[in-house]
């Protein structure tokens, strides 16, 4: 009798170090998904095309083509928008989209700037840059040459007058490096930046190019 209970006994106390080891062995899987779930991203990113008439795969952290061109072409735009005074509009705009520019290409338009400042071309002008009609985008207007870097090519109309007198209304290519830049989103939520111009940089387009093409 007395051998039949202390059989018990064991039993039972095995059973306890069973249940304690089940215990132990849940608490470290929820200690560790406490801390895989306090390692998970608190924002994530996904860029949605502004075409989905067709549907679209969309990726975290995957900026399609569409979104870099109209990235590029807008703050472009807006930089070279001088609605009044070019002396005073230039360094506004400029300044205003600062956060949109990485530094060395933000140094190379401040030097731009101050060049045209002295030799008087900045006073009283006004400049408009609008997309070229039958030129917007298209897939290869945008290429990726790396991980985060493509080019992107804008063919533009500049505009520019001159106390009311026009004085340019030439087509130019403007061929911009666009990198990711990810460094202040209350200021850049786009997380791009214009890095400058690639190949030989902007160009003319003349009619004898236009009739070729």
């Amino acid at each position: 009798m007395i051998s039949r209970y202390r059989h018990e006994i064991d039993n039972a106390r095995a059973h306890i170090i069973s249940l304690w080891l089940v215990i132990m062995l849940l608490a470290a899987f929820l200690a560790y998904a406490f801390w895989g779930w306090s390692q998970a991203p608190k924002q994530i990113d996904v860029h949605v095309p502004p075409d989905l008439s067709a549907g679209a795969t969309l990726h975290i952290n995957e900026i399609p083509k569409p979104n870099v061109y109209t990235f590029a072409f807008y703050m472009w735009q807006q930089i070279n928008r001088w609605p009044e005074n070019g002396d005073k509009d230039y360094p506004k705009r400029l300044y205003q989209f600062a956060a949109y520019l990485t530094p060395n290409f933000m140094a190379h338009l401040e030097r731009d700037m101050k060049r045209r400042g002295r030799q008087g071309e900045l006073a009283g002008r006004v400049r408009a840059l609008l997309e070229t009609p039958g030129q917007s985008y298209a897939e290869t207007r945008v290429r990726q040459i790396a991980d985060g870097v493509w080019e992107v090519t804008l063919d533009t109309t500049v505009n520019e007058t001159v106390n009311g007198l026009q004085v340019k209304h030439t087509r130019i290519v403007w061929p911009l490096r666009v990198v990711r830049y990810d460094v202040d989103r209350e200021r850049n939520p786009w997380g791009l930046a214009i890095d400058g111009f690639f190949g030989k940089g902007p160009y003319k387009v003349t009619e004898t190019q236009e009739d070729a093409s």
